[in-house]
C-alpha cells in the first residue's frame, strides 16, 4: 500500500473502533446497537474498498513497469545511501580515514580517495588483498561514492558473499532474495508493481559489489566464480574483493575486470595514523614501536601492523594502555600471535568493569567472560556469517523450536479461551473447550514453525476489503449463533479491523528508510501487538455486552483473555515469534545473552560487531575465525 492508502486505512480502523464504542455505550438517544453496528460493518467494508489496491488489479497485481522500476531504483538509491552513509560513521570512517592505495594489474596506481574514478574508467573491478588490508572498506567507500553521484543508471548493491550458497541457488537468484529480505517495501505492488526486485537484477538496474569471496568454502570457489562470469558478463558493471591468495588459487579471471593488489602500509603510514588518532601522552608512548618499525620494515612488528584493521585495532588497544609489549619477542614471536593478541584485547576491553571509556558508548556493562562466550557461540553459529535475528532460530534443533514455539502457544490461547469460558458458560466445560482451542492453536503453530518466511498473498487473497470482509463475517455469524446478533456484529467487525490493520502495518510503505536491524524487527512488533490489542478490545466489548448485564468483571476478564488469544494468532507466521522462542531457549541454556539485540547493537558500538544492512556482521573475518576458534594454521615456510 501507499503512504497515503497506508494512513488512511489506520485512520478509518480507528474511527471505526472509536464509533463502534459509540453505538454501544452511548445509548441515551435510542439508538438500536445492531443496527448501529450493522450500518458501521458495512460503511466500513464500503471504507477498505475505496482504498483496496487489489480492486486496481492493473497496477496491483501487473509486472512491475518501467516507471515502476524507476521509482524504485531511485527509491532504493536513496535508502542505500542513508544506510552505508550512517554505517561508515559508526565505523569511524572520517576524512582522517588511512589513504589505502593499490597498484593494478593495467601499470596504473591508484589510492581509495579516488577509487570511485577508478571504477568509472574500468566498470570492473577486482580488489586484492591480504586479511585487513581494507578491501571491504574500499568496497563500502565505492559504494557510498557511486551513491552520492548516482542520477540515473544501475544502482551499486554492496552484498557479502558469505551469505551465498552456490550449491543451492544461482548468484541472480540470491541477490534478489537479499533485496527482498533487507528492503521489504520492494514487495510493495501498487508503488513498484510485481516481481520488482526480480526485474531489478533481470534489466541489470542494480549491479553487484560481492564482498568476500575468500569467504566462500574452499571446495565452491571456483563454481562460484563462474557461475558470478557467466551472471554479469563483461559489459556488466561488476566489483569483487578477495583475499590474495584464495583468488589465485582458483585460476579463474573475471574478464575485462582491473584487478588491484592493496598494498600494506610502511611504518611513516602507520606512526601518521597513530598520532593523529591519540593524544600526546598516549603518542609518546608509541615512540619506541616507531623506532623498531624504522629499523626492521621487514621484521614480524611491521608485518602485523601493515594493514589498516591491524594499526586500527592495536590504536583502539592501546590508547589508554602500553604498547611497547609487542616488543616482547618472547611473547609475540610472529605476525600470528600479534594478530590474535589484539583481537583479544578488543574484546576484551570492550567488555567488564575495565572497558570504563568504552562503556559510555554502550547501553550497559556486559560481564567480559560472558560476552565472549556468547560472541564465541555467534561466530560458530551454523548459518551466522551474517548475525540476523530471523535466523538465531537455525541455533535451535527444528523439532525443538516447533515443539516449544507450539507449546507455548497453545497454552496461552488454551487458558485464554479456558478462562473466558469458565465464566462465560457452564465452569464444567471450560477445561476441555480450552484443551481443544490450546490443541488448535498449537497445530497451526507446529505448521507454521516449518514454513520459514511466510508466502505472499495471491490472487484474491490480496485484497484488503474481501480477507478482512471473509474473516470479519466467518466469525461474526459463529459468535452471532452462539450469543446472539450484538455478539457477532462486535466480534465480526472487531476482528475485520484487526485484519484491515495487519494489511497496513505488517510492511513498509515505501522505500524511505534505511534497513537495520532494530527497524526489520519493530515491522513484526508492530504487526503482533496491534493484532492483540485490537482482538483484546474486540473480547471484551463482546463480553461485556453479552454478560455485563448479568456478571460484573467479564469486560475485564474479555480483554485479558481476548489479549491471549488475539496474541497468538498474530505471531504464528510471524519471524519475532520464532526469534523469540530461540532466544528464550539459549538464553536459559547460557548461550546467549537474554537482551540479545541489545548486546548485539553495544557489540557493534563497541567495535566488536559492524551493521550491513538489516544484520549484523563480526568487525572483520579475523574476529570472528578467533572467536570461534577455526584461524587456519600459518604454513611453517611462510
Amino acid at each position: 500500500m501507499s503512504r497515503f492508502r497506508q494512513r488512511a486505512v489506520l485512520v478509518g480502523c480507528v474511527l471505526a473502533a472509536l464509533l463502534a464504542a459509540a453505538g454501544l455505550f452511548v445509548t441515551d438517544y435510542g439508538i438500536d446497537p445492531d443496527l448501529w453496528l450493522s450500518g458501521l460493518a458495512v460503511g466500513f467494508l464500503a471504507f477498505l474498498a475505496a482504498f483496496d489496491p487489489w480492486l486496481h488489479r492493473r497496477r496491483a497485481a501487473g509486472l512491475a513497469t518501467d516507471d515502476n522500476l524507476d521509482a524504485a531504483v531511485t527509491a532504493l538509491a536513496k535508502a542505500l545511501h542513508a544506510q552505508w552513509t550512517e554505517e561508515s560513521k559508526a565505523r569511524g570512517l572520517g576524512d582522517d580515514l588511512l589513504d589505502l592505495h593499490w597498484s593494478s594489474a593495467h601499470g596504473r596506481p591508484g589510492r581509495s580517495d579516488a577509487v570511485v574514478g577508478a571504477f568509472e574508467r574500468e566498470r570492473r573491478m577486482v580488489f586484492l588483498g591480504e586479511a585487513g588490508s581494507g578491501k571491504s572498506t574500499v568496497a563500502m567507500l565505492l559504494t557510498i561514492g557511486l551513491l552520492d553521484r548516482h542520477v540515473d543508471g544501475p544502482v551499486p548493491v554492496l552484498l557479502p558473499l558469505s551469505t551465498w550458497d552456490p550449491d543451492v541457488e544461482d548468484v541472480r537468484t540470491w541477490m534478489t532474495h537479499r533485496l527482498y529480505e533487507d528492503h521489504p517495501a520492494l514487495r510493495n505492488t501498487e508503488l513498484y508493481g510485481s516481481y520488482a526486485a526480480d526485474l531489478l537484477i533481470e534489466q541489470r538496474r542494480v549491479f553487484p559489489v560481492l564482498d568476500g569471496l575468500d569467504r566462500i568454502p574452499r571446495a565452491k570457489r571456483a563454481d562460484a566464480l563462474e557461475r558470478i562470469n557467466r551472471a554479469f558478463p563483461r559489459s556488466s558493471p561488476l566489483v569483487l574483493t578477495s583475499r590474495y591468495d584464495e583468488f589465485a588459487e582458483i585460476g579463474v579471471p573475471v574478464p575485462a575486470a582491473d584487478v588491484v593488489e592493496l598494498q600494506p602500509l610502511d611504518h611513516e603510514e602507520i606512526a601518521g595514523y597513530l598520532r593523529a588518532h591519540a593524544d600526546p601522552l598516549t603518542a609518546a608512548r608509541w615512540e619506541p614501536i616507531f623506532l623498531h618499525l624504522r629499523d626492521e620494515p621487514d621484521g614480524r612488528l611491521a608485518e602485523a601492523l601493515s594493514t589498516p584493521l591491524s594499526v586500527w585495532l592495536a590504536g583502539v588497544v592501546y590508547a589508554h594502555g602500553e604498547p611497547s609489549e609487542l616488543l616482547d619477542r618472547g611473547r609475540f614471536p610472529d605476525r600470528r600471535s600479534i594478530e590474535d593478541h589484539l583481537v583479544d584485547a578488543l574484546v576484551d576491553g570492550a567488555f567488564g568493569d575495565r572497558g570504563v571509556a568504552h562503556q559510555a558508548r554502550a547501553s550497559q556493562v556486559w560481564p567480559r567472560d560472558k560476552a565472549r562466550r556468547w560472541l564465541a557461540f555467534l561466530a560458530r553459529a551454523a548459518g551466522m556469517e551474517d548475525i540476523a535475528w530471523w535466523r538465531v532460530r537455525r541455533s535451535v534443533h527444528g523439532t525443538w523450536l516447533a515443539l516449544l514455539g507450539a507449546l507455548a502457544l497453545g497454552t496461552i490461547g488454551g487458558v485464554g479461551v479456558a478462562w473466558l469460558m469458565a465464566y462465560a458458560s457452564s465452569p464444567k466445560f471450560a477445561p476441555w473447550t480450552g484443551l481443544a482451542a490450546g490443541l488448535l492453536v498449537a497445530a497451526a503453530a507446529l505448521h507454521a514453525s516449518g514454513t520459514g518466511e511466510p508466502k505472499p498473498r495471491l490472487g484474491v487473497w490480496r485484497s484488503l476489503v474481501v480477507v478482512s470482509g471473509v474473516a470479519g463475517t466467518a466469525v461474526g455469524l459463529a459468535f452471532g449463533a452462539l450469543y446472539g446478533v450484538s455478539a457477532g456484529l462486535v466480534v465480526g467487525l472487531g476482528v475485520a479491523v484487526a485484519v484491515a490493520l495487519r494489511f497496513a502495518l505488517a510492511d513498509n510503505a515505501e522505500l524511505t528508510h534505511p534497513s537495520s536491524p532494530k527497524w526489520t524487527m519493530a515491522r513484526d512488533r508492530i504487526a503482533v501487538w496491534t493484532g492483540s490489542l485490537v482482538l483484546s478490545v474486540v473480547f471484551g466489548a463482546a463480553a461485556g455486552l453479552v454478560f455485563g448485564p448479568r456478571q460484573t468483571g467479564m469486560v475485564g476478564l474479555g480483554l485479558a483473555s481476548g489479549l491471549m488469544l488475539g496474541f497468538t494468532l498474530s505471531v504464528l507466521r510471524l519471524r519475532w515469534w520464532w526469534f523469540t522462542v530461540a532466544r528464550i531457549w539459549l538464553a536459559v541454556r547460557g548461550k546467549l545473552p537474554w537482551e540479545l539485540m541489545v548486546f548485539l547493537e553495544d557489540a557493534r558500538k563497541l567495535g566488536v560487531l559492524r551493521q550491513a544492512g538489516a544484520c549484523y556482521q563480526f568487525r572483520h573475518a579475523l574476529v570472528q575465525e578467533r572467536l570461534a576458534g577455526t584461524r587456519a594454521e600459518v604454513p611453517s615456510d611462510v
